[in-house]
This record gives structure tokens, sequence and C-alpha cells, in this order.
């Protein structure tokens, strides 16, 4: 079973400085029938002005995954790190028993935009943690790169959950496969571009909730990229 929720049904705020969408209840966004899908908790895509931010802001007990997709984030946190994001890197905090963070656009012209995840953990209390890295573009394009598990498989980042997330950049008129396991449930968002998921058409902002298939099927109906989550 697949099930569509095209980008205009998701929650929206626009604050001047951000403009953000909610596919999930966030924030002032509450909607009883979108609180989560599996461990999927969160799936934000933002857009900050330049020179704003997020200031220090406290979390627990989460996986937090961010994917910058034009423009540069600035992150610094409680454990010492500071780092920029700059398009096409992940990151990995594991909130854990507690941290604080803030992140920012230091940029003084460019709004950048990107995407945060938020993913439930297998256990409370997970010592918290950071990971940042870049995939080598051959690896994703054209097929699904994995980019995040609970193993740290193929280099991927490491994530406190029974999940995987995939990352792949399509040429139009490309079709990619993915296979799920017996009683494995997929989440598959649409970052830019056109795709078809079997008989659905798709465009950025879309996301799909699958349940009881076996196999994906996805063909770019124009130069797309898009995430996808294979969770228990």
């Amino acid at each position: 079973m697949i099930t569509i929720h095209d980008s205009e049904s998701r929650g929206h705020a626009s604050h001047g400085w951000l403009d953000t969408y909610h596919t999930f209840s966030f924030n002032t966004y509450h909607n009883r029938e979108m609180m989560r899908f599996r461990s999927l908790r969160v799936m934000n895509e933002d857009r900050v002005a330049p020179g704003m931010g997020f200031g220090e802001h406290p979390h627990q007990d989460m996986e937090i995954v961010t994917y910058v997709l034009s423009g540069a984030l600035e992150h610094r946190d409680s454990m010492g790190n500071g780092e920029v994001l700059t398009p096409g890197e992940f990151q990995r905090m594991s909130a854990g028993t507690g941290i604080t963070h803030s992140e920012f656009n230091p940029s003084k012209s460019d709004p950048v935009h990107l995407y945060q995840i938020w993913l439930l953990p297998e256990r409370k209390g997970i010592e918290p943690s950071y990971e940042q890295k870049r995939f080598d573009d051959t690896g994703l394009q054209n097929h699904f790169r994995l980019v995040a598990s609970e193993d740290a498989d193929h280099g991927s980042l490491r994530i406190h959950t029974d999940a995987k997330i995939y990352l792949s950049r399509l040429d139009i008129g490309k079709v990619i496969s993915h296979a799920l396991a017996p009683n494995r449930h997929a989440w598959l968002q649409v970052l830019r571009g056109t795709i078809a998921l079997g008989d659905h058409e798709m465009t950025a902002g879309d996301g799909a909730a699958i349940s009881d298939e076996t196999e994906l099927l996805v063909r770019a109906t124009s130069d797309a990229e898009l995430l996808l989550f294979d969770l228990a």
C-alpha cells in the first residue's frame, strides 16, 4: 500500500527569517493523522534567511539528521562541535541524555535550504554524539546510496534506531528500485524534481508512506533528488 502525502498538505509557517514546512505534527502545527510514521517523527523542510538561525536550544532522546540542499548551515553544540554544513552534506546528532545546540545561516546574502529529520531512538538514555559526512556523487547518481544506518554499513552515518536512510540523484528517465524485506516499511521524500513511484506521480515536497510492498520502483520524470527511509 502506497499513500501519497502531497506537499500542499504539510503544515506551513512563515516567520520572516524562516519559511518552514512540516510533514508531521511539529511546534504549532498539529495534525492527529500525521504524528509520525514508524520511527520517523519529524520531516521539516526549512529555508533560513541570511544571517538568521535557531538560537541555542535543547534536545533529548532523538536521532536528528540534517541535510543541506543549498546555502550553508553553521552548527555549534554543547559537546564542543562547531561545523558548517554545505550542500550535499549530512549531519547526524544523537541527542540521547541531553544536548544543546544552535543552527545559523552564516551567509550575508544567501538563504540556506535544508531538511531536518528526527527519528525515535531504539532506547532512551543513549550517550550524545555527532557525525558529519559528504558522500561521493558517483555512489548515488541513479542509485540508492546508503547514508545512515544502525550498523554504519558501507561507511554510512550511525543512527541508533532500526532504520536505513538512502539518498539518490536521478537523471530524467532513469529507473531504480528498492526491495523491502517482510515486515519492513518505507517513506519516500522527494527533495527536488519529479518522479513516478509505481503509478503515483510525485513532485518536490511530496512524501509517500509505504507498507505491505515487496519492491519500490522509482522513475525520474525530470532530474530529481530523493530520500528513502527503510523502517522497522
